[in-house]
């Protein structure tokens, strides 16, 4: 990714004044967002469905404000969650909770749905999750929803004035190339990274092809380096060589990917978001953040806190905030902020072409020059 200021890029300058002339959301709205993907990002889609791979009992949501399970794969809020916190709005709902009705649709929906990947068979062992091919589909119903509530043109101005935040990736490589067995001969990772990158990209443009305008896509974290790849691939507690190889593989891929379907579209609508390099320092360095560990997870069992399920049977941390891993797989709310935070203003090592406060910023010149 490029690290040139954004301030100086004749990209930026055509995407600010695509923003400038871009129609305002509906008036008296703020900017909806909509969320997709996995584990990540799912804030309660999987409670209402049949299957494993849910977070929607004790110790999940210990540090909600309720202090209790959501579903959210977190001790408290998400990344979706914290989001909202910046842009001045309450969380989205699930887009099955029963009480996304009435002016709650005008604040967006979350779509994501823990275990599912880029590709449809990425999950199958978790059954019956919202594969990605059905969240766009969901969200073409939310539309129609939409539509019968304010008029056509005003849900069109809320789609494309909103702001859209899509996490995939992981889970086709954690749940999927490293656990089924003939992907090793069907891909390497280099092929496999590629075929991941071209369906990824038909994704992107059903989204666009929806309405999407601003889109923040992220690549995967430092997978070698989470605690479930300590527990079962590293042998001396550094991040697991193979896991890791996918990720440095992986992103460079996508990001360039993206680069080129928004010179194709004429206009910056994704925006590549490098949770790699968010994760590393404090991966690397988590003194330096105030963690006392980055290698052991919150709650868990055996190696690092890193093998099975976070239950109440669980090893628990008592200081949740000391830990950058929550369980096995995702990171603690406090990791989580200090993620949101460089999505808000880091440089264009993390957020290319501009971070969250640029959008932000266009988003209120947009609305305020209508």
């Amino acid at each position: 990714m490029s690290t040139a200021s954004a301030r100086t890029s004749p990209l930026l300058t055509l995407f600010i004044l695509a923003a400038v002339l871009a129609p305002p959301p509906a008036e008296g709205v703020g900017r909806a967002f909509f969320v997709f993907g996995d584990s990540l990002v799912d804030n309660g889609n999987n409670n209402y469905l049949a299957t494993t791979a849910r977070a929607d009992s004790p110790p999940y949501g210990i540090d909600h404000p309720s202090h209790l399970p959501t579903g959210r794969f977190s001790n408290g809020l998400n990344i979706p969650d914290l989001i909202s916190e910046k842009l001045g709005s309450e969380p989205t709902l699930p887009y099955l909770s029963p009480e996304l009705t009435g002016k709650k649709l005008l604040v967006g929906a979350n779509f994501a749905s823990a275990g599912i990947g880029i590709l449809n068979d990425t999950g199958f062992q978790f059954a019956n999750i919202i594969r990605i091919d059905r969240q766009m589909e969901n969200f073409r119903q939310y539309q129609d929803r939409l539509r019968a509530m304010i008029g056509a043109s005003e849900a069109q101005r809320l789609v494309g004035g909103a702001l859209v935040l899509i996490v995939l990736g992981g889970n086709d490589f954690i749940n999927n190339y490293f656990v089924v067995p003939y992907r090793r001969l069907q891909f390497t990772l280099p092929t496999y990274s590629r075929h991941l990158v071209s369906e990824y990209r038909k994704i992107l443009m059903r989204l666009h092809e929806l309405g999407a305008r601003t889109v923040m896509v992220t690549g995967t974290g430092p997978l070698g380096c989470i605690p479930d790849m300590l527990a079962t691939r590293s042998r001396d507690g550094k991040c697991a060589e193979e896991p890791q190889e996918a990720s440095k593989i992986f992103n460079p891929v996508l990001f360039s990917m993206i680069e080129g379907l928004n010179r194709e579209l004429g206009s910056d609508v994704f925006i590549a978001v490098n949770l790699f390099e968010m994760h590393k320092d404090f991966v690397a360095n988590p003194q330096d953040f105030g963690f006392e560990t980055s290698k052991t997870a919150c709650c868990g069992q055996g190696p690092y806190n890193g093998i099975g399920i976070c239950s109440v049977v669980s090893n628990l941390c008592k200081n949740r905030s000391a830990y950058s891993f929550w369980d096995a797989f995702h990171p603690s709310e406090r990791a989580s902020r200090l993620i949101v935070d460089q999505m808000m203003s880091g440089s264009n090592k993390f957020m290319n072409p501009l971070n969250l406060s640029s959008i932000m910023a266009m988003h209120f010149s947009s609305s305020s020059t209508a």
